[in-house]
C-alpha cells in the first residue's frame, strides 16, 4: 500500500482518499478492465432481475477496449446475456461511412457487437450520413430514443488529453444535448495516426451533448497511462471547468473514476502522500520522498537536515527512519547502487532486446546496445513487427521506382519489376483518404523498415547473424488497429527463445497503453515466459526499458547505464539510419521533437536529476525496470 488510508477494495482495486468524486485505483491496466466490466455486468443482471432492458452508453477511442474485450469474454466464456441489453454510442464522425475501418460503428461492431447477442435494432450510434438540412431533428430524435428507452443505466466515459468527452470540447456547455460539433485541433492531432495522417481526420462529428450524457444514473470514468494523469488530477481534484469538460462531472452526484497506476500518478495521495497523513515508509516511498525533497529544497541529497524534513510535512519519516543524514546516506547508497561499471555483472552472457517496431531498440536503448557489444555479450535484437504502416506512400514508390532502374542498369530481368512499380503507383494513386494500404505496398513498407532496422543495429555493433525479424501475425492488419495476441504470435517468441535461449531479455515496459503495439508485444513476451516455465525450459531475467514517449521516475529505476559522448554520437548514428523515420515520422505523435531528440533529452534529463540528487554526474543515463513477474 501507499498509503496509510488507501483501502483496498474487494476487486483489487484501491480507493484513493482526498478526491472530489470516488477514485479507485487498479495496479494494472488489466484490472482496471476487469473492474469495469464487471461493474457493467453487474447493471445487466440488475435489470435482468428486474425485468427490464438495460441500457448502456458506450464511448469509443482506445481507452476502454480492454473492457469491451473482457465482455466479449463475459459472454462468452460465464454466459452474461446481451439480449435484453440497449446500446447508445457518444460519438460518430460525420462524414464517414459505416464501412470505413476508422468509423465508430466499424469499430465497435468488429471489437463488441460483433461477438455478443445484442439485437441490431438495440444498438444505437450516431448517423453520420444524416443531411445537414435534417440534422437537427435527427439529433433530437436520438435523444428522444434514450428517453423512451427509460434513460441510461449506465455511461462508460473515457476523455481526451485535452478534458474532452466524447465530442464535447473544451468550453463546450455544460447542458448541451446530441449535436453536431467541430473537433478540437488538440483532438485531430490525437487522432492523426489511426486516419494515416492529420490531414484524413474529420473536422466534425455528430456528439451526445453534455448534457444528454449527465442525466445517465450511473457514470464510469476511466483512464489509462501516464500521459492521462494531468487530467485525471484536474478531474478528481481540481475546480469544476468547462474548460476541462470532463471536471463536470464532480457534480454529477453518481460518477467513479476508474484508473490505473500510471493515470493516477499525480494525484496527490499517490505522489505525495506524506503531505496529507501517515504513510507506510517502505523503501520504495523513502526514495520518492527524498528525491521530491531534493527538488523542493534544490539541494543535494547529502546537504538535506532535519529543517528540511520538518518543513516539507516529513515529520513521520524524520522521527521514525531519521536522523535526516542517515536517511539521505541510505537513499544516496540506494541509488548509487543502480548505476552500473559493466551493464552484466557476468561474462559472456547471451541477451535479447525485443522491439516492437523496426526502432524503439535503438531510440529506447541503442546506447545500452553498444556497451552491451563492447562488453562482448552476444547481443540479439528481435524486431517484433514490421512497422509497416508507418512509411509515407511516396518513399515506396520510390523504392520501386528505385529496384526497376537497378534491374535495368545491371541486365536484370526486369518486367517483374516493371509491373510490380505499375501496380503500387495504381495502388497508391486509386487509395483513398485514411484507407490501408494494398499488400504490394506494405510489402515495400516493411522492406524499407527492414533495411533500415538493419543499419542501424550494425552501427550498435550487433551482428546481423543476430537479428531476428519475426512479423508477428497479431500486427498484419495494414490498420493502425491491430488484432489481439493470439497463440501464432506466442509459438514464434517462445521458438526464438527456446532456440538463443538466452539469460536476460529487455522487453518495452509501456505497460499501461491499451491500445498501443509496445503492450500487445509485452503481453505476447510475457505469455511465452509461462510457456517457458511450464515446459521447464530456461526462463531469462528481465528488464523493462521504455519508448520514446517517458521515462522511469527516478525512484522506479533498478538499472541506470551511463553513456559517455561517444556512446550518444553511435546512438544518434544508429537512429538516423531510420530515415523513413527522420525529419517527418508519419505517426509523431503531439510531440514536435524528431525521435533522435526526444531520446536524447530522455537520456540527458536522467542523468541531470542524478547529478542534482548528489550521484556522479553522466552526460547521458539510460534506465531500466525489473519486471515483477505482474500479469498485464
Amino acid at each position: 500500500m501507499l498509503h496509510s488510508t488507501l483501502t483496498e477494495t474487494n476487486d483489487n482495486g484501491f480507493l484513493v482518499p482526498h478526491t472530489k468524486l470516488p477514485v479507485t485505483m487498479y495496479t494494472t491496466p488489466g484490472d482496471t478492465n476487469r473492474a469495469v466490466a464487471g461493474r457493467i455486468a453487474s447493471v445487466i443482471r440488475r435489470a435482468q432481475e428486474q425485468k427490464r432492458k438495460a441500457v448502456l452508453l458506450l464511448s469509443p477511442g482506445s481507452t476502454p477496449q480492454g473492457v469491451y474485450r473482457e465482455l466479449v469474454r463475459l459472454y462468452a466464456e460465464e454466459g452474461l446475456d446481451f439480449s435484453e441489453v440497449i446500446f447508445f454510442v457518444s460519438l460518430e464522425f460525420y462524414g464517414l461511412s459505416k464501412d470505413r475501418p476508422q468509423s465508430i460503428h466499424a469499430s465497435l461492431h468488429a471489437n463488441l457487437f460483433e461477438q455478443i447477442n445484442t439485437p441490431a435494432d438495440q444498438i444505437h450510434i450516431p448517423d453520420s450520413q444524416i443531411e445537414l438540412s435534417q440534422m437537427a431533428a435527427y439529433c433530437k430524435e436520438f435523444d428522444q430514443l434514450i428517453h423512451d428507452a427509460g434513460g441510461i443505466d449506465f455511461a462508460l466515459l473515457g476523455f481526451g488529453s485535452n478534458g474532452h468527452i466524447a465530442g464535447n470540447e473544451p468550453f463546450s456547455e455544460s447542458s448541451s444535448r446530441t449535436h453536431m460539433c467541430v473537433l478540437d485541433p488538440v483532438t485531430r492531432v490525437c487522432l492523426a495516426s489511426e486516419f494515416f495522417g492529420e490531414e484524413n481526420v474529420p473536422t466534425q462529428a455528430i456528439t451526445m451533448g453534455l448534457g444528454t450524457i449527465m442525466e445517465s444514473r450511473e457514470v464510469a470514468v476511466m483512464a489509462l497511462g501516464e500521459h492521462k494523469a494531468s487530467v485525471v488530477s484536474a478531474l478528481a481534484e481540481g475546480p469544476v471547468t468547462n474548460k476541462v469538460p470532463v471536471s463536470l462531472f464532480q457534480d454529477h452526484g453518481n460518477t467513479n473514476i476508474y484508473l490505473d497506476s500510471a493515470s493516477a500518478g499525480c494525484l496527490e495521495a499517490i505522489a505525495t502522500p506524506w503531505t496529507l497523513g501517515s504513510v507506510d515508509w517502505k523503501e520504495t516511498m523513502v526514495i520518492r520522498a527524498l528525491v521530491w525533497l531534493s527538488e523542493q529544497t534544490e539541494k543535494s541529497l547529502l546537504k538535506l537536515d532535519d529543517d528540511d524534513f520538518r518543513n516539507h510535512n516529513l515529520h513521520q519519516l524524520l522521527r521514525h527512519h531519521g536522523p535526516s543524514h542517515l536517511l539521505a546516506r541510505r537513499v544516496f547508497n540506494l541509488l548509487q547502487g543502480t548505476i552500473c561499471d559493466q551493464v552484466l555483472e557476468s561474462q559472456n552472457q547471451t541477451v535479447i532486446c525485443f522491439s516492437p517496431h523496426p526502432d524503439d531498440d535503438v531510440i529506447s536503448m541503442g546506447g545500452t546496445l553498444i556497451r552491451l557489444n563492447e562488453e562482448g555479450h552476444q547481443t540479439h535484437i528481435a524486431y517484433m513487427t514490421s512497422g509497416n504502416i508507418a512509411v509515407f506512400d511516396d518513399d515506396a514508390q520510390r523504392i520501386a521506382d528505385l529496384v526497376t532502374e537497378y534491374n535495368h542498369l545491371f541486365g536484370i530481368e526486369n518486367e517483374k519489376s516493371i509491373e510490380v512499380e505499375r501496380r503500387v503507383a495504381d495502388d497508391l494513386k486509386n487509395k483513398k483518404a485514411g484507407h490501408p494500404d494494398s499488400d504490394a505496398v506494405l510489402k515495400i513498407k516493411g522492406l524499407i523498415r527492414w533495411s533500415e532496422a538493419k543499419a542501424g543495429a550494425i552501427v550498435a555493433g550487433c551482428k546481423e547473424e543476430y537479428l531476428h525479424f519475426l512479423d508477428l501475425p497479431f500486427y498484419r492488419t495494414g490498420r493502425v488497429k491491430k488484432n489481439p495476441i493470439g497463440e501464432a504470435d506466442i509459438s514464434i517468441i517462445v521458438s526464438l527463445m527456446e532456440t538463443v535461449e538466452p539469460d536476460l531479455i529487455f522487453v518495452a515496459g509501456d505497460l499501461s497503453d491499451p491500445h498501443g503495439t509496445h503492450r500487445i508485444c509485452a503481453e505476447a513476451i510475457f505469455n511465452a515466459l509461462e510457456v517457458l516455465q511450464q515446459r521447464g525450459k530456461k526462463v531469462p531475467q528481465v528488464l523493462l526499458y521504455r519508448g520514446a514517449w517517458h521515462e522511469y521516475a527516478i525512484h522506479e529505476i533498478d538499472l541506470s547505464v551511463p553513456l559517455s559522448p561517444g556512446h550518444q554520437q553511435t546512438k544518434r548514428e544508429a537512429i538516423f539510419k531510420h530515415e523513413s523515420q527522420k525529419d517527418e515520422a508519419l505517426f509523431p505523435g503531439s510531440d514536435p521533437r524528431e525521435f533522435w531528440e526526444r531520446a536524447e533529452d530522455r537520456n540527458k534529463a536522467t542523468a541531470k536529476q542524478f547529478n542534482n540528487l548528489g550521484l556522479p554526474e553522466f552526460p547521458a543515463v539510460e534506465a531500466f525496470q525489473r519486471w515483477n513477474g505482474q500479469k498485464l
